[in-house]
């Protein structure tokens, strides 16, 4: 999946990765039985890109069941990103500062890396 992922969900993890923004990502994260597109675990956040093919009923669904789970969900176009990648970068930077962080420090299947906020 991390292959072929579309141009906007690349353009968007160019501004994301290595910890750019403040905080770290993960790219293509498993929240079972899910897999989002970035998930910021020292916060819960997680950011869907958006293409064509997405049916809204099921968003909303998924979406709950995230929310259940202690997730927020921030969702842009594939057009947002593409059009306006720094007024979206801002966004998520603005949710990211505004959450607390999480009870526990990692997502259950952490990665390598260290996890959450950059020192």
């Amino acid at each position: 999946m991390r292959n072929d992922a579309p141009e906007p969900e690349r353009r968007l993890w160019s501004r994301l990765r290595g910890s750019q923004i403040g905080f770290k990502f993960r790219r293509q994260a498993v929240i079972a039985p899910y897999i989002v597109d970035f998930l910021c675990p020292w916060n819960g956040l997680v950011v869907e890109v958006d293409g064509d093919t997405h049916v809204q009923e099921r968003d909303h669904v998924r979406d709950a069941a995230l929310k259940e789970l202690g997730y927020i969900v921030l969702r842009f176009s594939n057009a947002d990103v593409m059009s306006n990648i720094d007024g979206v970068v801002e966004a998520i930077l603005a949710h990211a500062v505004a959450l607390p962080e999480r009870r526990w420090r990692t997502h259950p299947n952490p990665s390598l890396g260290r996890e959450g906020l950059q020192e």
